[in-house]
């Protein structure tokens, strides 16, 4: 499968979620760049990787969403292409209104940056199909805003529409019922704030976050 990973300014993670896919689907992703119009023809998966895109200025995520290559992304995720947020990812997601909502600065007002314990809510999603709903799992957090919020008609809606995709089993910071991960209401774009691509293999200390990865790549090919 060809996939792509989205490189911003500021992008730290890039790289690690780049290893990730490659590992599962056993081709490098295209890395392209944040001034690129256009994604790689035929792209079957976009990751949008964690990071300081643009220095987090004004808001995260908030000029990365208004990158040239976003308008691609958008268009893609409309078509259903599978897309990946995660943590900056995520706050880009929720700017360019791929996902409702916002991520706020953390409860504490402190950078997280430590393993924490994760609810699965949802297993029916191409993202979640190799977990089971209710399942206990562990990913990384690294964040200063990453508390997820949106009004409560929002939050009702995607309760009960089945997307919320992980929950934090234990207070974190200060998200709203405590969401940890969304999806779209088309189930294809997926916006979390822990690493999966960081509880990968063995020597991370965990490897929860390998079955996300070999899920999806086994709900889309």
């Amino acid at each position: 499968m060809r996939s792509a990973v989205i490189v911003f300014p500021g992008s730290n993670c890039d790289r690690d979620l780049a290893v990730a896919i490659e590992a599962v689907t056993g081709r490098a992703p295209e890395m392209v760049w944040h001034r690129e119009t256009e994604l790689p023809a035929g792209v079957g998966l976009i990751g949008i990787p964690g990071g300081f895109s643009y220095g987090d200025y004004l808001r995260s995520g908030a000029m990365a969403a208004r990158s040239p290559v976003m308008q691609a992304v958008v268009e893609a995720a409309g078509r259903g292409v599978p897309v990946l947020g995660i943590c900056n990812g995520f706050q880009v997601l929720t700017e360019a209104g791929l996902l409702p909502g916002a991520l706020m600065r953390n409860a504490g007002l402190s950078f997280i940056c430590r393993p924490v314990a994760l609810t699965v809510e949802n297993s029916q999603s191409i993202f979640t199909s190799a977990y089971r709903s209710g399942e206990q799992i562990a990913f990384p957090v690294a964040h200063h805003d990453g508390n997820y919020q949106a009004d409560a008609d929002t939050l009702d809606r995607l309760e009960g529409e089945g997307r919320v995709a992980f929950r934090y089993s234990e207070p974190v910071n200060g998200s709203a019922r405590q969401i940890a991960g969304i999806v779209n209401s088309a189930g294809n774009v997926l916006g979390l704030m822990p690493h999966p691509e960081r509880a990968f293999e063995p020597a991370h200390g965990g490897t929860d976050g390998r079955r996300l990865f070999e899920g999806l790549l086994e709900a889309v090919a």
